[in-house]
């Protein structure tokens, strides 16, 4: 199944329309997936896509650094900043390492701390799809906290189902199809046969109903 940004913008425009609430409703995207056996561990995979747009999802991010980085991982908003000595006392405290793990959506690290990490977190952060991004000594953090922060997950296990938050009700129709397309693309890279592995596409509010995109030309 092909779907291109104009059948999805239709789609999120009713979708957006219907179920209407007093709150901020995500805006969600969600794929069928067909002739794919998950019962084979290669074709399930948990992959991070960086979406166009901002997805006005608050994120957590956790900056495992030291000297210059860790201070300059605080000036750029990062919500926790782990030194060498958090790091080293965690290996004592496995229950306060697993809530780290699963508190932080994203991770990202000194590389010359990347042996240490490893050896620490990579049994609790390795299965959660969850192993920091090492960042050379000297490169500036600011573009990899962005980038995060416009970053989703998503999954392929035992279901041949992906839902995955795209933005919400307030955005445009115009970027939220740009962050579906960012999606599905990904998708078809992932796939053994792309969008012909692609069955069908719905798009729908936190409240609302599914609303099918028709599939379309590229």
């Amino acid at each position: 199944m092909q779907v291109d940004a104009e059948r999805l913008k239709k789609a999120l425009e009713e979708a957006a329309g219907k179920a209407k609430r007093n709150f901020t409703q995500s805006m969600e995207l969600i794929v069928k997936i067909k002739d794919v056996d998950l019962k084979r561990p290669e074709n399930r995979f948990n992959e991070l896509v960086e979406l166009p747009n901002p997805h006005g999802k608050n994120v957590k991010i956790c900056v495992i650094a030291s000297g210059q980085m860790a201070v300059e991982a605080k000036k750029v908003g990062a919500d926790a900043v782990l030194q060498k000595d958090d790091l080293e006392r965690l290996a004592g405290d496995r229950k306060a390492a697993r809530e780290l793990a699963k508190d932080y959506d994203f991770f990202a690290a000194e590389a010359p701390l990347m042996p240490l990490v490893g050896r620490i977190l990579g049994p609790l952060l390795g299965p959660r799809g969850k192993m920091p991004t090492p960042i050379p000594p000297n490169s500036p953090l600011s573009p990899v906290v962005e980038r995060f922060r416009r970053t989703i997950r998503i999954r392929l296990k035992d279901q041949p189902t992906i839902q995955c938050r795209i933005g919400n009700e307030k955005m445009e129709a115009s970027k939220l199809a740009e962050n579906a397309l960012a999606v599905i693309r990904r998708l078809e890279e992932k796939l053994e046969k792309g969008a012909r592995n692609i069955d069908k596409v719905y798009v729908k509010t936190t409240m609302g109903s599914p609303v099918k995109v028709e599939a379309g030309k590229r």
